[in-house]
């Protein structure tokens, strides 16, 4: 009996969970056929991959190294389907894109369909994360370009300034510290700040806190969020203000006001980070129109 596909997930996924129980609901079968299915792998492969008990299974040294192996088969099984269901769809090439929620209001959308309109074999995809979890998926080789907060990546990956902006003050409508001239500091002194996690973006937390000691304020951080609507909702249901990169006042969220701030130094930037070891081979192309946008506005 030769080994199956569905031997190989289903062994996986009891790899993964070591519960027979828990694996065939995540499986959605019920446990007698997957303990077959195992047993017929086995059988197949003529050595014991697990070792059972009353409370569970643990993985034999065949098993660990059997383990990867599979991951790496099914892996590339799957992508090989896939190549097959793009080129029968016209589809030649596909750019698996990580990208930080504030980079909808960059333009980021419009600038892929206008590159799809003009390369329709090519597909893109996009998928949200935050910086850390986009450097941690490129490391996996499930993404391919990535649009991040921070100038600090792995050696090993290629980085280029995307874009630059200034931030701005998000404050609540009609706050008195707000006016056409810009924003009363010495009102927002002893008012709470919204601010975007350190364990989301530890650039972004630095640099607001850098921004607002060079503004004179030392402000309360009362609230920490992970996305930068969340931060924005917030300043506009009144829990506070916050620093914001100037890009959100795009957002379409009622009830704030953004007013600028004194020049300074300290710019929200937007970096593309890829491999150039294992990019596809219509990435320069992508990177090209990507690069050669207006948006970008560096200074």
């Amino acid at each position: 009996m030769a080994v199956e596909m569905r031997h190989l997930r289903y062994f996986l996924v009891l790899a993964d969970e070591l519960h027979f129980g828990r694996a065939a609901r995540r499986l959605h079968i019920a446990q007698p056929p997957l303990s077959f299915n195992i047993k017929q792998l086995e059988q197949t492969l003529g050595v014991q991959l697990l070792e059972r008990n009353s409370h569970g299974v643990k993985l034999t040294p065949a098993g660990e190294v059997f383990r990867q192996s599979a991951a790496r088969v099914l892996a590339e099984t799957e992508a090989a389907t896939q190549r097959a269901r793009d080129v029968a769809q016209g589809v030649t090439a596909r750019v698996r894109i990580g990208f930080v929620g504030s980079m909808l209001f960059r333009g980021l959308p419009e600038r892929l369909q206008a590159f799809q309109a003009l390369h329709p074999q090519v597909q893109t995809e996009l998928i949200e994360l935050n910086s850390a979890q986009q450097l941690e998926a490129m490391a996996r080789g499930s993404i391919d370009l990535g649009f991040v907060h921070t100038a600090r990546v792995p050696p090993d990956l290629s980085r280029s300034l995307y874009m630059s902006e200034p931030f701005v003050a998000c404050l609540p409508e009609a706050h008195p510290a707000g006016g056409p001239q810009g924003v009363d500091l010495a009102v927002l002194a002893s008012e709470p700040l919204v601010l975007f996690s350190r364990g989301a973006s530890p650039d972004y937390y630095e640099r607001v806190l850098t921004l607002s000691g060079q503004l004179g304020l030392q402000p309360r951080v009362r609230h920490e969020v992970r996305h930068w609507l969340s931060v924005v909702a917030l300043v506009g249901k009144g829990m506070g203000w916050a620093l914001v990169p100037q890009a959100l006042a795009g957002s379409g969220v009622a009830g704030v006001a953004y007013h600028l701030l004194p020049p300074s130094d300290i710019r929200s930037e937007v970096h593309l980070v890829w491999n150039e070891r294992s990019m596809p081979a219509v990435l320069p192309l992508l990177l090209g129109a990507l690069q050669s946008s207006e948006m970008a506005q560096v200074a």
